[in-house]
């Protein structure tokens, strides 16, 4: 009989507006037998993500967890046990893990194999994970941005806002960053390269955005939705894209705020708005990576990270477990 313990976080309330500790709860339970079929991952790096927010939400949501549910996370971790011939002992995975310290999955939760020895293993659920592969798929794909373009990003120093920003940059672009406080206004420009940052806090947005982009907005990377982007979306230009990728400055959409209608703009601009979800893009995962990793190897991709010895600063803690969370993401 396995007498191993695994630590387990749970889902055990929804909650009403940004996650906090009491929605969660660490039990103790023992790792069951590994099954034909199965691995077991020993957890090292946890993720924190923006995301998580929208999957424990109860309204107009596309991957839920539930109630009783361990948190969904992406994770980095090693593989102890396999029942799995295409998985060894001792490969560095990254995948659908949770927040626990053992995972006993199929193959389906792993995202990638990670090879690489020169890059910090962290960097995977971060500028390498689901931030950096989620700017990276979206500009591409949905923002399919040419030299000379304006890329006006909100969170511009978030996880995502962060490697977008720099990504249209090697793209030939001119980028404009909106963001929330001085600190991050700096970020921006020192660290992101951003040509442009608004302080949307302080600043009059639809000034300082006349000046920034006196030729229109050519691609929105929203992050936010809300007044923030309400204030982008009559600057766009003459065929803009509008990348709809997070809702971070709305609470709650039960019930859905109403904002200004912009079905004129978009007709008048013969603009695009279009949803992105990185679930939809796994064909194209691997190769983003790749050209992710070169970019941080040739210091071209600028990253910060927010890492913590146990999860959720310790209300909820995984000893055993760093957490990571890309800086200034929240």
């Amino acid at each position: 009989m396995n007498t191993l313990e695994n630590e387990v976080i749970r889902v055990i309330s929804k909650p009403t507006g940004i996650p906090a500790a009491e929605n969660f709860r660490l039990e103790k339970e023992p790792v069951p037998e590994l099954q034909p079929g199965q691995i077991r991952v020993r957890n090292e790096w946890l993720s924190v993500d923006p995301a998580m927010r929208g999957w424990l939400a109860d309204a107009n949501n596309y991957a839920s967890v539930n109630v009783g549910d361990v948190m969904r996370s992406l994770c980095v971790g090693t593989v102890v046990e396999s029942n799995v011939s295409t998985v060894s002992e001792g490969e560095r995975l990254m995948g659908w893990f949770g927040w626990q310290t053992c995972a006993t999955v199929k193959p389906e939760a792993i995202v990638q194999k990670i090879t690489a020895s020169d890059l910090p293993p962290s960097l995977y659920l971060g500028v390498l994970g689901l931030n950096g592969i989620t700017a990276a798929t979206a500009l591409d794909k949905l923002g399919s941005p040419e030299p000379g373009d304006t890329v006006v990003v909100s969170t511009a120093a978030g996880g995502v806002g962060s490697c977008v920003g720099q990504l249209a940059k090697t793209m030939g672009c001119r980028t404009v960053g909106l963001t929330s406080s001085p600190e991050k206004v700096k970020a921006c420009y020192e660290a992101f390269g951003y040509d442009h940052v608004i302080n949307y806090k302080t600043d009059d947005i639809d000034q300082a955005l006349k000046n920034a982009c006196p030729d229109g907005v050519d691609v929105y990377f929203d992050n936010t939705a809300g007044t923030i982007s309400d204030s982008v979306m009559p600057h766009l230009a003459i065929g803009a894209r509008v990348i709809v990728c997070g809702t971070a400055s709305i609470p709650s959409w039960d019930p859905p705020p109403m904002g200004p209608r912009v079905n004129r703009i978009l007709l008048t601009r013969r603009a695009r708005m279009q949803g992105f979800i990185l679930f939809d893009h796994k064909d194209t995962y691997a190769s983003y990576v790749e050209q992710l990793e070169q970019l941080v190897r040739d210091k071209k991709l600028t990253y910060r990270e927010h890492i913590t010895d146990g999860l959720l600063t310790r209300p909820v803690p995984l000893p055993s477990c760093i957490a990571v969370k890309t800086w200034a993401s929240d």
